[in-house]
């Protein structure tokens, strides 16, 4: 990790008595985006002024894709901030209806790091909500404009932030009939893309390990498909398990010990738990259904599943030692790919009902049951850290559309594609980073 905290200042906004503390309430309706006005990073130079201007774009790319924030544009601004000591005129920000502003500065240290600083003003309050100082390497100056974004949506929305992180997804080329189906890693913005894989054999649905270090995932190398956790930072892959027969959608638990998996046989499959320090393995589930695509819940306690046990593919939970199994999902249509919200609040889901595919969420005991997205197909759905924003992949039209990356936020507004060199598809969201 190369950001350094140098220093870190916050002065609670002091409300006026006709004045409530500035924060969008992320939980209800529609509504109109904060206008907040952002002008250039103050600087001395050229290099500092270009570097200082990508960092304002990555962080203004950031909150408006959250769909929460509205930028003002400069030409409008009549004040003109020469120090990150000025304070602000209030009056001539509030003539342009910015109802927050913020202030930012790039410096030189050395030859190799700068500084960055910004503060948040609430304008009618006249208040400074926040403020940071950062050190870092000049090239790491996306990270450091992630954090930035995510610090300004804490402090407004009272949220925790989702910029500084990272997607993992299965990268999809090649004709239809032959597609070459490989791990693929980016920012959340589409930058800093890699391959982890080399397109040999096909992977599916890759998870993140919530310390941010490994990937879950099944591959088609060798006879078997079957579940390989891949080191991220090494590049080692391991084979998971000794199963004689096919693996497939794993997950980890909440504190990386363990993962759980499907295991295939004999026209069944049961939900396996394994410990991966010690290897050993444990069966949660039995009987002649198909139980899949197993999801913990954040504390660990409890998991939820898909099963066909009562004829057609429900959601079940059950506790982690596999007792007290019980269904949740009573709508109509088929239901699939679950996944517990880092929150605890919801269940993201599949559903597939009339020839349609929806992405949906409910509360964990069934009820509260909303469809989010919809289309030809939308599936796998994979949670932002904050439990705000889901990730899916979408196909319209027909199987010769190509397969895209999507996010939406819990409300079911505000779908955006994400950009990625080719095809896309099985996402997976990372915790914010350390």
């Amino acid at each position: 990790m190369k950001i350094k905290y140098l220093f870190a200042f916050i002065l609670s906004l002091i409300a006026l008595p006709a004045r409530a503390e500035l924060q969008i309430d992320v939980n209800g309706a529609m509504r109109d985006p904060l206008p907040i006005a952002f002008p250039e990073m103050i600087h001395e130079g050229f290099f500092l002024g270009q570097t200082g201007n990508k960092i304002r774009d990555v962080v203004i790319a950031d909150l408006e894709r959250s769909g929460l924030f509205r930028i003002i544009p400069e030409n409008s601004y009549i004040q003109e901030l020469t120090s990150i000591n000025e304070q602000p005129n209030f009056v001539d920000w509030k003539a342009i209806n910015a109802h927050a502003l913020v202030q930012s500065a790039i410096t030189e240290i050395d030859s190799n790091h700068l500084r960055i600083e910004f503060r948040l003003w609430d304008i009618y309050a006249q208040n400074q909500m926040k403020g940071q100082s950062f050190t870092t390497t000049k090239d790491n100056w996306r990270r450091v404009a992630h954090v930035i974004a995510d610090a300004i949506y804490e402090r407004l929305t009272g949220e925790q932030g989702y910029f500084d992180t990272r997607i993992v997804y299965v990268s999809e080329t090649g004709p239809k009939t032959k597609r070459t189906k490989r791990l693929a890693i980016m920012d959340q913005d589409g930058e800093n893309h890699k391959f982890l894989t080399s397109g040999a054999s096909m992977v599916l649905t890759p998870r993140f390990s919530p310390n941010l270090q490994k990937v879950a995932y099944m591959s088609y190398a060798g006879d078997t498909p079957r579940v390989y956790i891949l080191d991220i930072e090494t590049g080692r892959q391991e084979l998971l398990g000794n199963f004689p027969g096919m693996t497939f959608a794993p997950r980890f638990s909440p504190d990386s010990k363990k993962v759980i998996l499907s295991y295939a046989s004999r026209g069944k499959s049961d939900i396996y738990e394994m410990d991966l320090a010690t290897r050993t393995s444990k069966q949660l589930t039995s009987g002649g259904a198909i139980n899949t695509s197993p999801s913990y819940s954040p504390d660990g306690s409890q998991i939820v599943f898909n099963s066909d046990r009562g004829g057609n593919q429900q959601l079940y939970i059950m506790n982690a030692d596999g007792s007290d199994v019980h269904r949740i999902s009573f709508g109509s249509g088929r239901y699939a790919t679950p996944v517990w919200s880092p929150r605890g609040d919801y269940i993201a889901f599949t559903k597939m009902a009339g020839g349609q595919f929806y992405i949906g969420v409910m509360y964990p005991d069934g009820t509260g049951e909303r469809l989010l997205a919809s289309g030809f197909l939308v599936e796998g759905p994979t949670w932002s850290p904050n439990g705000r924003v889901l990730m899916y992949f979408r196909q319209d039209n027909s199987t010769a559309s190509p397969v895209r990356l999507y996010s939406i936020d819990l409300t079911g507004y505000n779908e955006r594609m994400i950009v990625t060199p080719g095809e896309g598809s099985d996402p997976a969201w990372s915790p914010l980073l350390p």
